[in-house]
């Protein structure tokens, strides 16, 4: 009787020698398994579908080729159950990414960001085809016009009103909502600025402010000569002199502008042409940064009333035309 017992001990702490070992090696593969980098070089999208099971993603990256979809998956979303609640969206797969890692991310829903930048110093038209180029934004036909109608502007001109900055998106994020981010910041920063602005400017509204700025944005990028530019619009302003600035005349052409600017374009009878109009055009003539605000609100305490370009991304300012006229000879004229 004693012996059987012994033999019944015996056998029982084998079996469970065994099943801790078989255990043990599960766990080991288990770990390892959930830790091993995906099969991959560079990044790949991952759609998941609403409704897209545990097991599902797993056959789909076994058909990519990124894993082995067999009993470690498996035994996986037993061991970690909360590993299965996946979340549709799109995601972005990484080199390095392992199995793990990939489902911690879709458990928390940390979709594939991309962004955009709307640049300074650009119109309304070319910010709206650049927009139309991008992945995975949904948009509208007029998506500014659709924006200032929302925010209760019926002017129907959005050029100028929204603020140049980096946007970031998930996919199918509709472009009005991060284009209503941008309208809202440049009347947030451009009330800020006119609050603020110099006693004494001959401007009458936060909108001169802002299409000044855009003349200003567009004639320099240079940020040491933003206040001296605004200084000559301002003198140019209080004497009652007009701007004569090329970049008003060049929007004002729209589609005819090939290039070059002619004697009969600057006679050209448009609103926004400041060789034939007296102050300000009638709206901005593209996107001002917020340097451009600030210098349009702090011209320069200096007398210029005219400059001209060196060639080279500067300018020469002059106080008098006889100053002007020497420096567009020495670098206009003679260039030609």
């Amino acid at each position: 009787m004693k012996k059987w017992i012994l033999v019944a001990v015996a056998v029982f702490f084998t079996v469970l020698t065994l099943l801790l070992g078989l255990g043990l090696w599960g766990y080991q593969q288990l770990q390892q398994y959930s830790r091993s980098a995906l099969v991959l070089d560079m990044p790949q999208e991952l759609q998941l579908e609403h409704g897209t099971s545990y097991h599902r993603l797993g056959q789909e990256l076994q058909q990519r080729g990124l894993l082995q979809y067999d009993w470690r998956w498996k035994l996986l979303g037993k061991w970690q159950p909360q590993l299965t609640a996946i979340r549709s969206g799109l995601y972005e797969i990484n080199p390095g990414d392992t199995p793990l890692s990939l489902l911690t991310k879709l458990v928390a829903g940390d979709e594939k960001r991309f962004s955009f930048t709307l640049v300074e110093g650009k119109t309304v038209k070319e910010w709206q085809q650049y927009l139309q180029q991008l992945p995975h934004l949904r948009m509208d036909p007029q998506p500014f016009i659709t924006v200032l109608q929302q925010q209760g502007d019926t002017s129907a001109k959005p050029e100028g009103k929204f603020f140049p900055d980096t946007y970031q998106y998930r996919a199918g994020t509709d472009v009005s909502s991060l284009l209503t981010q941008s309208y809202q910041m440049m009347q947030q920063q451009l009330q800020t600025i006119w609050n603020g602005r110099d006693q004494g400017l001959p401007l009458e509204t936060p909108y001169q402010l802002l299409i000044l700025a855009s003349i200003i944005e567009k004639e320099t990028g240079k940020a040491d000569e933003r206040s001296l530019i605004s200084a000559v619009f301002i003198n140019r302003l209080r004497k009652g002199m007009r701007l004569q600035t090329d970049p008003t005349v060049i929007y004002g052409m729209g589609d005819a502008f090939d290039g070059n600017i002619t004697r009969k374009d600057l006679q050209q009878e448009t609103p926004f042409n400041t060789y034939r109009i007296q102050g300000l055009p009638p709206t901005p003539i593209a996107a001002p940064g917020k340097e451009s605000l600030l210098a349009a609100a702090h011209p320069a305490d200096v007398k210029y009333l005219y400059f001209v370009s060196r060639n080279d991304g500067s300018h020469v300012f002059s106080e008098t035309l006889a100053e002007h006229n020497r420096a567009v000879d020495r670098y206009q004229r003679r260039r030609k």
